[in-house]
């Protein structure tokens, strides 16, 4: 069952999916928006335009059908006269071709987008198998497509049969009208009866443009395989990733052990933290932390302190503050200056007191360690700058 789930395709295509798709060709278009949007343009335009365009035609029929003597008798004079018929045509038909091919060429616009892709003018000799034709043939979408061309149909046919029925009357009476005004009336009637016609495709485009966008989406779904292999050849392979930030937080450790020898003293909470301070009289500014861990990683700084012989202090209070608030390189917090000077009074003493000088220092217990800076302390501020009386699971 797991193996049929993850062959399922029901995961959104990625953004590269998407522009691979996009490089090839494949976008979402609606028929029905093309031809509905270029139809109501020429609609449109005729009716705007239709008495300029009809008058300029009837000029040129006038003229073409007037003929002098030597037009008959002269071969190059008729067919320069021709010549000159077909320019009028041409410009007086030019703004309503002008205007359709506008509309043809902003209705991509509508449902996705302009597009060139050279990929599809590659000839693809797949689509010449007829075994896989005949698939199509009865696939979903072929079905879908059937179901359009019904409803295009039945649509169609109904608005004509009551635009039929609306003008019936006007067509029978056009027989008594003078030539003209039954031409005007005809024109009027025809537009009317294009427009209403052509409004019921925009009801088989209102439907089908959100079904092709369904449609394209749902066919370019992934699995979840897909997904996680194209994650890795764009990002790398996550265990790769992974043991690489293992590996670089194992040297990162290799070198803050290499600095616990240098530290003047280990601070320790005594077991669950650790760290390890440093401070020089040519030190500029307050004591640094060289090291510090938790658990394993503080029994690993102590194990390395008492083989070079760095002085570990058992402060608890001080050790939470400081491995809460610094970092490795870090110079400790000016609250806690009271207590790390104490703890550095404490160290140079005893290094004095082993050398053979000196009464042995007592062992400093009640450090000034501010409640705020304590994370088990009730009065502690975290970073939101809020008192709480959680200890934020750290250990005692």
């Amino acid at each position: 069952m797991a193996e049929d789930s993850d062959a399922e395709k029901t995961e959104p295509a990625s953004a590269k999916r998407l522009e691979q798709a996009r490089e090839e060709g494949d976008v979402p278009r609606s028929r029905e928006v093309a031809t509905f949007t270029v139809l109501m343009a020429a609609g449109a335009g005729l009716w705007v335009m239709g008495d300029m365009v009809i008058r300029q035609l009837e000029a040129v029929l006038v003229s073409g059908l007037t003929l002098d003597q030597e037009q008959i008798f002269n071969a190059e004079v008729l067919l320069r006269r021709v010549v000159k018929d077909l320019v009028q045509v041409l410009l007086a038909c030019l703004p309503l071709g002008v205007a359709v091919m506008v509309v043809a060429l902003a209705s991509p616009l509508l449902v996705g987008g302009w597009l060139f892709s050279a990929k599809s003018f590659t000839p693809n000799f797949g689509k010449l198998n007829p075994a896989k034709g005949i698939t199509n043939m009865f696939s979903k979408n072929a079905l879908v497509e059937l179901g359009k061309a019904i409803l295009k149909t039945v649509v169609v046919g109904f608005v004509a049969w009551l635009v039929v029925l609306k003008y019936k009357d006007a067509v029978i009476g056009l027989s008594v009208e003078p030539l003209r005004l039954g031409i005007a009336h005809t024109a009027n009637m025809l537009a009317a009866a294009f427009m209403f016609i052509v409004g019921a495709l925009g009801l088989i485009a209102a439907i089908d443009a959100p079904y092709q966008m369904w449609h394209y989406a749902d066919k370019l779904k992934m699995t979840r395989q897909e997904l996680i292999q194209e994650s890795k050849e764009s990002d790398g392979n996550p265990q790769i990733k992974g043991k690489i930030r293992q590996m670089q937080r194992e040297m990162a450790r290799r070198r803050m052990m290499a600095d616990v020898p240098t530290a003047d003293v280990i601070v320790t909470n005594p077991t669950h933290y650790a760290v390890a301070l440093k401070y020089s009289d040519d030190m500029r500014g307050a004591p640094k932390v060289v090291a510090k861990g938790t658990d394993e990683v503080a029994a690993k700084i102590r194990e390395l302190g008492k083989e070079h012989k760095v002085t570990l202090l058992e402060a608890p209070a001080l050790a939470r503050a400081l491995f809460k608030h610094t970092e490795i390189g870090d110079e400790i917090p000016e609250q806690l200056y009271a207590a790390v000077a104490e703890v550095l009074a404490y160290v140079f003493q005893l290094r004095l007191f082993n050398r053979g000088g000196g009464n042995r220092p007592v062992e400093p217990k009640q450090l000034d360690v501010p409640p705020t800076m304590d994370p088990l302390d009730p009065a502690y501020i975290p970073k939101h700058g809020k008192p709480t009386d959680l200890n934020n699971g750290a250990p005692a």
